[in-house]
């Protein structure tokens, strides 16, 4: 089975044992109310440290996935069972995401630019009066047609490389990797809107019709935010689900 394999991704060691165990849960078909199988038989199954394992088991707890009955185990949850077609909490990069919906996305690079960052991005990546921030402002787009109008801002400080010697076309959660700051978890708000106008005047895009705006910070896994996005999803194109907690 896939969760049995060495890991080899970027996200921390905890959270990927996190997600290969409710893998696990899902491949062998546990209900709410199952056991978990013991953290000795886990920690074979995965090739992991115990200590490692209880900090995982500890997320999926909780996560509200597992629960403990003590002095007897861990126990699969109802939780555990409830799948959404694409969680609005889960986090990953937009390419990544539009390529589940079943596009093939191209990235169309609008603007790129060193400056002082807005209130609400000062506020977000906890930065200084003085600070400066890299504004990106993207397209991700299926043909011809504009699937995601995306804006990014990453602290200047974390990118030592001259702007223009970047190739910002690809993934930012890549490159950001590439300067140690790859993030690994997110906060989000989601809201129904339009585009702003000056948006849809300067590139065209009077049929994107109803938006679906989500507000993302991201942050490393010792928590220090990198980047704060706004990205407006074309409404006709994308549906998110969420499981109340």
């Amino acid at each position: 089975m896939s969760s049995v394999l060495p890991f080899r991704d970027e996200r921390s060691l905890v959270l990927q044992l996190r997600d290969a165990i409710s893998t696990m849960i899902e491949e062998r078909g546990l209900q709410p109310g199952d056991q978990l199988p013991t953290e000795a038989e886990l920690t074979q199954t995965f090739r992991i440290s115990r200590p490692a394992l209880r900090e995982a088991l500890k997320l999926l707890e909780q996560d509200g996935t597992i629960y403990v009955k003590h002095g007897k185990g861990r126990y699969v949850s109802a939780m555990a069972t409830l799948q959404v077609e694409r969680p609005i909490t889960c986090f990953e990069s937009v390419t990544d995401m539009v390529r589940r919906f079943g596009y093939k996305p191209t990235n169309k690079v609008l603007s790129v630019a060193e400056e002082a960052p807005p209130e609400e991005v000062q506020t977000a990546l906890r930065l200084d009066a003085r600070a400066r921030v890299i504004r990106l402002e993207r397209l991700r787009m299926q043909g011809k047609e504009v699937l995601v109008y995306c804006i990014d801002y990453i602290p200047r400080v974390i990118i030592p490389d001259h702007v223009s010697d970047i190739d910002w076309s690809g993934s930012v959660l890549n490159l950001l990797e590439r300067y140690r700051q790859r993030p690994s978890m997110s906060t989000a708000s989601a809201s129904a809107v339009l585009l702003p106008q000056e948006v849809s005047d300067r590139n065209n895009l009077h049929d994107f019709g109803s938006a679906f705006l989500v507000t993302e910070v991201a942050y490393t896994p010792v928590g220090t935010p990198v980047l704060f996005s706004k990205d407006y999803h074309r409404g006709s194109r994308f549906t998110f689900s969420f499981v109340r907690k």
